[in-house]
């Protein structure tokens, strides 16, 4: 008998304790600044920041409200400045884990414009003998039809106007990778410069 009034009492206290826990009380402030506290928000309140209080009136949850775009705009500008934070301080760590001394950077900075002045000579080298080629061809074509001013001389080879055309097209093309040489050779030159500036600040190099 004792054994069944302990279970019925078990089974009136279980819903009791799941409607305890799902009751909610809140607690928010209106735009004139005047504190409401209720179990549910009014829809006009909705959007306002609330904080969600325990049995023993203390918070135990907090609930953003809508917010501005001026909140958006800071939120999103202080996660642009934690990246770029975060990325400094891993550039700076890779720097000073890579290199010794600022002579080391300059060596490693040397080897790397010394491979681009290499491509770059090659390069030139070979313009040279396009732009020499260049103008055997169309000097060739003054030989022929329409380019001669002899009234007899026979049509020009299509081919060599063809060749003449891609001359051209690849002269064009090796005069863009020359310039790309030289831009490519200043950004590694800034690039290095600016490690050896930020390695002598936090070696504390004066």
């Amino acid at each position: 008998m004792r054994k069944q009034v302990i279970a019925i009492a078990l089974c009136l206290l279980v819903p009791l304790g799941a409607d305890a826990q799902q009751t909610r009380t809140y607690r928010w402030v209106d735009l004139d600044g005047i504190v409401h506290y209720g179990d549910s928000v009014p829809v006009e309140y909705a959007e306002l920041p609330k904080q969600v209080l325990n049995e023993h009136a203390v918070t135990v949850e907090y609930l953003e409200g809508k917010k501005t775009p001026e909140q958006i705009e800071a939120e999103r500008v202080a996660a642009v400045l934690r990246v770029a934070q975060e990325l400094r301080l891993r550039a700076d760590q890779t720097l000073l884990a890579t290199y010794i001394d600022v002579d080391e950077i300059e060596l490693h900075r040397d080897r790397r414009v010394e491979l681009f002045q290499a491509q770059a000579r090659v390069t030139e080298l070979y313009l040279h003998n396009l732009r020499r080629r260049l103008t055997d061809l169309q000097r060739e074509t003054t030989r022929y039809k329409p380019y001669s001013v002899n009234p007899s001389a026979p049509m020009v080879d299509p081919g060599l106007v063809q060749d003449i055309q891609k001359t051209k097209e690849t002269i064009a093309r090796h005069e863009r990778n020359l310039l790309k040489f030289e831009t490519d050779e200043q950004h590694i030159i800034e690039r290095f410069d600016g490690d050896i500036s930020r390695f002598m600040v936090l070696k504390g190099i004066s």
